[in-house]
């Protein structure tokens, strides 16, 4: 007789959406056809580029004969830990000269979430709080959500951050969400070019969601995706994250040189702790050591090795922030020829909010039935939500994507 599969039961998955758009757009034979959904930098020939820093670096960590396979400590590379975290918090950081900073070696962004996660579900507002209220903003990349309800916790809610009418930031809803947030609530906060909306606060409004958070004894949890990617600047895109240290708060952050090193399937991620003192940061990373042990029980080096030595060799230091100004000024230029294009076209409605937005994303305002209409009749690939990648976007197909733009929100309500 015929056995069942032990897994027969087992329902299919739905795939994940930006990965299901890539290969949707693969299998589209339009000659036109331009995929401005995919989270990664673009050369201005649709091509992905590869660092001139990073591919220098990789031939130096190949020729030295000193360097082998062993096992990193199971926290990371030192060097690349202590580097990261000095960018994130800057080279005079207080924090750092008070041996309160410490970094964990992750798998790239999400893996820093993860292990932030795992940690403040085990030993945050009490042990295994599984109830702590995690706020996360609305909208938000996919992940956030998924990360903390798959490391255990219940209580998923969402702020908000988009005001859609004004296509800008919602400051009010924003304080008033977190003025009622539970104490200890855990807000995950966009360090820079907000995902998916392109749209961040201001210093002066970061300074303000920094007193209640101050006030009402909020714990924040920084993303830090895209530092140097977004403006071009490596101080500026860390303003947030270094204002909250220096206010006292203890805070994490995730690090992820996905983007600004262009490294996305090395896995190069960090998570920096700040802790209000030394003996609180060793006791949090002993316990972070055994979360490592039992997820990926020790990171790879090749990505790390990258970063470490470029952050740490001035000439390479100096050579990688002119290859991301390189990458940050081609989508400031995407995003200013793409409003005077659908400016020029007398496209319905304002678009200011192309140049205002920052980072990799634009969040258009476009609804689902005018994204379906792109995709089937202009074959241009974007996500539901009306999220753009900036990078898609090249002076060859810039006048097309335009036009498919205007005629969808003419033709579509």
């Amino acid at each position: 007789p015929l056995i069942m599969s032990l897994f027969a039961e087992v329902p299919q998955a739905a795939p994940v959406a930006v990965f299901k758009l890539t290969a949707d757009f693969r299998e589209d034979k339009h000659p036109s056809k331009v995929n401005l959904g995919v989270g990664a930098y673009r050369t201005d020939a649709c091509q992905p580029w590869v660092l001139p820093v990073v591919r220098k670096v990789e031939q130096l960590i190949a020729s030295d004969s000193s360097l082998n396979h062993e096992y990193l400590p199971i926290l990371g590379l030192p060097e690349f830990r202590a580097s990261s975290s000095k960018i994130a918090l800057g080279e005079d950081s207080p924090a750092v000269q008070e041996h309160r900073v410490g970094g964990v070696q992750c798998l790239g962004g999400t893996g820093a979430l993860k292990i932030g996660a795992e940690f403040l579900r085990r030993w945050y507002n009490g042990i295994n709080n599984t109830a702590t209220p995690i706020y996360i903003s609305s909208p938000s990349w996919e992940n956030h959500n998924a990360v903390f309800i798959d490391a255990g916790f219940s209580d998923i809610r969402a702020y908000r951050y988009w005001d859609a009418e004004k296509r800008g930031l919602a400051l009010p809803g924003f304080l008033e969400d977190l003025e009622n947030a539970p104490e200890s609530s855990i807000f995950v906060l966009h360090a820079c070019a907000h995902n998916p909306t392109g749209t961040d606060p201001t210093p002066d409004e970061w300074k303000q969601i920094a007193d209640v958070m101050k006030r009402r004894k909020l714990f924040a949890f920084f993303d830090s995706a895209y530092q140097g990617f977004a403006s071009g600047n490596l101080e500026k895109d860390a303003w947030a994250v270094r204002y909250f240290v220096s206010q006292g708060f203890e805070i994490f952050c995730a690090q992820s040189f996905s983007k600004n090193f262009g490294l996305y399937n090395e896995r190069v991620g960090n998570l920096t702790v700040v802790a209000k003192d030394s003996d609180s940061l060793t006791r949090v990373l002993s316990q972070m050591e055994k979360i490592v042990r039992t997820t990926w029980s020790n990171p790879p080096s090749q990505g790390a090795r990258i970063v470490s030595l470029t952050l740490n060799t001035p000439e390479l230091f100096a050579e990688w922030k002119d290859n991301v100004k390189t990458m940050a000024d081609r989508v400031l230029l995407m995003r200013a020829q793409l409003k005077a294009k659908l400016l020029a076209l007398g496209t319905p409605g304002t678009w200011d909010h192309i140049t205002q937005q920052i980072g990799m994303f634009s969040f258009t305002g476009l609804n689902p039935k005018q994204v379906e209409y792109l995709i089937k009749e202009k074959h241009v690939y974007l996500m539901a939500s009306g999220r753009i990648n900036m990078c898609g976007l090249t002076t060859k197909n810039l006048d097309y994507v335009a036009e498919s733009i205007h005629e969808a929100i003419t033709k579509i309500q």
